[in-house]
């Protein structure tokens, strides 16, 4: 029975497969996947209208600034002080 997770399996030798992770959070089943062109994040979209965003291969998001100075915000465009 669904426990509504999606599980990463590899895939090895002689045909065996081993799991590797379950990755659990949504509360209905899941509907959909789709995966990002690098191949490191997977999300998925389920029944209890959520997506999930799952890091499966790639290396933990940088931190990004939360307040930009001025000079990143003109876009292009010249700026009057």
């Amino acid at each position: 029975f669904s426990e509504n997770q999606l599980i990463l399996w590899k895939y090895g030798s002689r045909s065996s497969l081993t799991k590797v992770k379950e990755l659990t959070g949504h509360t209905a089943r899941i509907l959909s996947l789709a995966c990002s062109p690098d191949g490191s994040t997977v999300v998925s979209a389920a029944g209890d209208e959520s997506l999930r965003f799952w890091n499966i291969f790639g290396s933990a998001p940088q931190a990004s600034r939360s307040v930009l100075p001025m000079g990143d915000l003109t876009f292009g465009m010249p700026t009057i002080r």
